[in-house]
């Protein structure tokens, strides 16, 4: 009775390719955090009273207020505008990089990337 080995010479290749696909897969990552990095994302609060715009690093860029809604009777709500104008520009930018992203992994959550 002999016994059966698999041959190795073609999963060899299939690993190579498999590699392959990876390190192509990790070229196109780098490549769109590095696009995603240099865009600007601009949101505004208070019906464009508050607007601000980060970079894709989330560093704010600019930050506009229009003089009618600065108020020093009611910082507060200046405070609650900028706060909502910033967060909904985070939000735009973890939001194109997550849908950006799945278009490269095809959905697959690759963990520790963003």
């Amino acid at each position: 009775m002999k016994a059966r080995v698999p041959k190795l010479g073609n999963s060899a290749q299939n690993m190579n390719q498999m590699i392959r696909q990876a390190q192509k897969m990790q070229d196109q990552i780098t490549e769109l955090q590095d696009d995603i990095e240099a865009r600007d994302f601009s949101a505004t609060s208070g019906g464009g009273a508050v607007e601000v715009t980060l970079s894709g690093k989330k560093i704010i860029k600019s930050l506009n207020i229009k003089p009618e809604v600065v108020d020093p009777e009611d910082v507060e709500m200046l405070q609650d505008l900028i706060i909502s104008a910033v967060n909904e520009a985070v939000n735009n930018i973890e939001a194109t990089t997550e849908s950006e992203m799945s278009k490269i992994t095809g959905g697959v959550s690759i963990p520790g990337m963003f």
